[in-house]
């Protein structure tokens, strides 16, 4: 006989209402359940209705949104036909919540320990004592270092992936039937997420309990999946065993997905030798930091003697983790964090180090695409203001052809013209860093430095981004400089790639030699560390303990 299952959702429908006050259907009749102790993804790209649902198995809607139609049981209990009180007491006991940044979880002025105890306070659970001991069982299950006192410190005296394992800990400390993770290691580094995601499956394993992990990477669903549910539009598309999702996927979005995973190998550019041609970038013993300077030199040292060059029409990739000065690298070259030692050549002719003493003509060669687009673009100003702001400043266009242009630009990053009248707010993640990478475009620059531009979005967006950036780099003779923490990504766009460790470069080889032939051991751990689209990749996976003690962020 089957057992009855934890949660059963019929129907469900969920509504919003816009800005403008028109009311719309968000989720449009989901229908799923999930057994006890079944772990089942919730994938598909950004908008698909993921957190929504997730959110919703606690009777919990953002705002503007609510539940317009169906039911919801979590056990015995109907959720969505009580009240917000009743609601509020199965928060933390029957179901609970590991959010995407643990750092907003946490208040950072009380220590850990008093934040993670709270629910069992709340909801008068156990006595202090009792919890504190229990806290610090989960601490060691979920394989966090000096378990009897990390929960004396406050958050910010911890790592990323530690308060990632600590908000799982605040989730658990009630025992709840359910746990919702939502995307609860997209913002960790590929060594550090293996950690994590070990300990998450080792504990829910133990404790027997179901969960719903909302993501849109499918390699990191095999490994801790049962099940998978794909949504697109508020619409399952389709439900199937993760093996059966990952071997034979049937709906052709799901295809598509899969598909995004596994980016076309970049062909490596075609460029007659020509042994005396300027690099269009050369960058020699380059160092810089942040802070106050004293006796020319940053209180805050990162980047240690830096050397490359960046031949015209190829693009150099840089991976390496949180802290490893990727970021800080790209915004030295570009002058914004000024280096303190060292030469910067562009095409052969030696860069001011601070942006503030460049040329026109040297700001307008050399381009920047930040990360977060969100914060990169005026959220008060239109998309054609915000392009037309370069085409004044470099080329001096009145607005009769900063109009004309504009139009031209959204073509190019294959946009519609009437988007030009929105604001970003208005925008998708995707459509708001195509806008970022038109407006380094409007300046007609020669090379382009990409600071994770595909880190924030799902997989589908970002692999139409990278498409993009190939097809513009045929098109205008483009060359890049791609900072990221994924390899994949890398070898999908790159000719050769950067190692950086702690500010240094560690390792440099030609992309496509990478996976095989990367020396160092922190290249090696890194490149061992992606997963893999196999359910058994995680349980198989076999790292030297060496190398995993000297490089990772435990």
């Amino acid at each position: 006989m089957t057992a009855a299952p934890l949660v059963s959702v019929r129907g469900l429908t969920i509504g919003a209402t816009t800005d403008a006050g028109r009311k719309v259907k968000i989720i449009k009749g989901v229908d799923f359940d999930i057994a006890p102790g079944e772990i089942v993804a919730l994938i598909g790209e950004s908008g698909s209705g993921k957190t929504t649902i997730a959110l919703s198995l606690m009777g919990h809607t953002r705002t503007g949104c609510e539940i317009t139609g169906g039911t919801i049981r979590l056990g015995d209990d109907d959720i969505t036909a009580m009240d917000e009180r009743a609601r509020s007491g199965l928060r933390g006991t029957a179901v609970s919540y590991v959010p995407q940044s643990a750092a907003a979880a946490f208040n950072p002025s009380q220590r850990i320990m008093q934040q993670v105890i709270e629910i069992s306070a709340i909801h008068k659970l156990m006595p202090r004592p009792e919890a504190e001991k229990k806290a610090v069982e989960l601490f060691r299950a979920l394989a966090l270092p000096d378990p009897e006192t990390i929960g004396h410190r406050y958050p910010h005296q911890v790592s990323g992936g530690q308060l990632q394992r600590l908000s799982a800990a605040m989730a658990l400390i009630g025992d709840p039937q359910l746990v919702i993770f939502d995307e609860p290691t997209t913002a960790l580094d590929v060594t550090t997420q293996i950690e994590v995601l070990r300990a998450f499956k080792s504990v829910m394993e133990k404790g027997g309990m179901a969960g719903v992990y909302v993501s849109h990477d499918l390699a990191v669903v095999a490994q801790i999946a049962d099940r998978i549910i794909v949504l697109k539009g508020g619409e399952i598309q389709e439900v199937g065993t993760t093996q059966q999702i990952l071997d034979a996927p049937a709906h052709p979005y799901t295809q598509e997905l899969l598909a995004a995973f596994e980016p076309v190998p970049h062909e490596l550019a075609q460029i007659e030798h020509r042994p005396h041609e300027r690099p269009i970038l050369e960058i020699q013993h380059l160092y810089a930091g942040y802070g106050p300077v004293r006796n020319g030199e940053p209180q805050l040292k990162i980047l240690k003697d830096v050397n490359f060059k960046l031949q015209r029409g190829r693009n150099l990739g840089v991976i390496g983790e949180s802290g490893s000065g990727k970021s800080t690298l790209a915004r030295a070259i570009a002058g914004i964090v000024p280096a303190y030692r060292g030469n910067i050549l562009f095409d052969g002719r030696e860069q001011h180090l601070s942006l503030a003493d460049r040329s026109k003509d040297d700001l307008r060669r050399a381009q920047m695409v930040f990360q977060l687009a969100d914060t990169a673009l005026n959220p008060a100003q239109s998309i054609e203001k915000i392009l037309g702001r370069p085409l004044y400043f470099y080329h001096g266009m009145n607005s009769r052809q900063r109009e004309a242009r504009v139009i031209e630009l959204l073509d190019m990053v294959r946009l519609p013209a009437a988007l030009r009248h929105r604001l970003p707010g208005e925008l998708s993640g995707g459509q708001k860093q195509r806008i970022n990478l038109a407006r380094a475009l409007a300046a007609e620059p020669e090379l382009i430095l990409c600071d994770e531009i595909t880190s924030a979005l799902d997989t589908v967006v970002a692999a139409a981004i990278l498409d993009l950036l190939k097809e513009l780099q045929r098109e205008l003779n483009l060359s890049y400089l791609f900072i990221s923490h994924d390899l994949s990504t890398v070898e999908s766009i790159c000719d050769d790639v950067l190692v950086m460790y702690k500010g240094e470069v560690v390792e440099a080889l030609p992309a496509a030699q990478m996976s095989r032939d990367a020396s160092h051991g922190y290249s090696r751990l890194l490149i061992s560390s992606v997963p893999q689209l196999d359910t058994g990749w995680l349980a198989g996976l076999e790292q030297d303990p060496e190398l995993v003690a000297a490089f990772s962020d435990r």
